[in-house]
């Protein structure tokens, strides 16, 4: 796969910041005893960030193939294939 601009960098590692952040509030719910339901809930919570950042990372590196020289006849679809489902 290529290498993504660095504005979509940028946004890809601000989403995984986030994420950090709201698993770290995870473990420290987890620590201080809080209710379980919430504790899942957040867990859950950081779950859809990852996948949003991940999903968001793999379609901006599909993006920049299909615009560079060779476009979609470039892509390995089994890599990308693959890369969708590590995903899910």
């Amino acid at each position: 796969m290529t290498q993504l601009p660095a504005d979509q960098v940028r946004s890809a590692a601000n989403r995984l910041k986030r994420a950090q952040g709201q698993l770290t509030g995870v473990v420290r719910m987890l620590e201080e005893g809080r209710d379980c339901e919430e504790v899942v809930t957040q867990l859950a919570a950081v779950n859809r960030a990852l996948d949003r950042a991940g999903f968001a990372i793999v379609a901006s590196g599909l993006k920049e193939c299909l615009s560079q020289e060779g476009g979609a006849d470039s892509l390995d679809t089994q890599k990308m294939e693959k890369l969708f489902l590590s995903l899910s």
